[in-house]
């Protein structure tokens, strides 16, 4: 019979196409992976890998047993949340997956307040661009800027995170004031990466300047926030972190077809674990923490539009 470890190993080696992200994403030894692998074939009497330049790319029979691996972990997943939703104690791991902002700014501070009252849970936060996948138990809570649309995900909006247009005085000086009418030519924008969980401002930033040049492009809000603390241009951030930044100024802009932007903050579950209670616990925490910091988090806008370069 086969070993669903050894297909387990497989899976990840398919999916990261070499065998040191393999190993580091089931935290194990890079010799434990090809063990294992070479075990699976072995057994199966078929290479399933082929190593190439780019990387082990499946044969055609390594895509067919990814196909039936991939069903067998489903299930087995599904069987593991299954269970876990009927733990009764209010004691275990949870773990959490947000973007690096929200992890350090928000969540950890919230967090770090659950062990008085729920001494027995214990907490795994994973700071994470990516949005890491509930259902494949990668974590249990996500905190998202953007509303996920998979099904089997329980979603609820607990907040919402402002941004503002921010450079430092520096910057400003060497640059001058925004010309919005014309798209602000001569000055230079720090953006994010498309596809991570807090990149909701690059469209509206990209309608404010068309005729900026895109300086720096990053997957991190914190480092564009560093970038534009140093000089490095004009960046849409969040309020609640770049308000507070000595280095920074605010500055108001004219209306455009899309306002300045704001982002729903969700608290995401998988629908099979949210009755757990260290889960609904940590939910409810989470919950209260965030709504508590709404008028941070959402500061009033100034009735005045027009560009107020320095404006604070």
């Amino acid at each position: 019979m086969l070993d669903w470890d050894d297909l387990r190993f497989f899976l990840a080696v398919a999916r990261n196409s070499s065998l040191s992200s393999a190993a580091k994403s089931l935290h194990v030894a890079q010799s434990t992976v090809g063990r294992r692998l070479a075990s699976l074939e072995t057994s199966l009497g078929v290479r399933l890998l082929n190593r190439t330049p780019e990387g082990y790319v499946p044969t055609l029979a390594g895509d067919e047993v990814r196909k039936q691996a991939e069903r067998v972990e489903a299930e087995a997943l599904a069987l593991e949340r299954q269970v876990i939703g009927r733990d009764t104690r209010l004691a275990g791991l949870v773990r959490v997956t947000c973007s690096e902002t929200i992890a350090s700014n928000l969540i950890a501070p919230c967090l770090g307040t659950l062990h008085v009252p729920h001494p027995d849970i214990m907490i795994e936060l994973i700071p994470n661009a990516r949005e890491l996948s509930l259902s494949m138990r990668e974590a249990d809570i996500s905190v998202r800027l953007r509303q996920p649309e998979q099904h089997d995900l329980v979603v609820r909006r607990i907040g919402v995170a402002a941004f503002g247009l921010y450079a430092s005085g520096d910057y400003l000086a060497r640059h001058g004031d925004l010309d919005v009418r014309d798209g602000c030519p001569g000055h230079h924008l720090i953006t994010q990466l498309d596809g991570i969980q807090d990149a909701t401002q690059t469209d509206w930033l990209a309608e404010l300047a068309p005729r900026a040049r895109i300086a720096m492009q990053t997957s991190s809000h914190s480092a564009a926030l560093a970038a534009a603390v140093q000089g490095g241009g004009l960046a849409s951030l969040l309020r609640f972190r770049a308000d507070r930044e000595p280095g920074l100024i605010r500055l108001t802009v004219p209306p455009l077809p899309s306002l300045i932007p704001s982002a729903g903050i969700w608290l995401v579950v998988h629908k099979d674990n949210r009755e757990t209670p260290r889960i609904r616990v940590t939910l409810d925490h989470i919950t209260k923490w965030v709504r508590g910091l709404a008028d941070r988090l959402d500061p009033a806008v100034p009735a005045d539009i027009a560009i107020a370069t320095g404006a604070k």
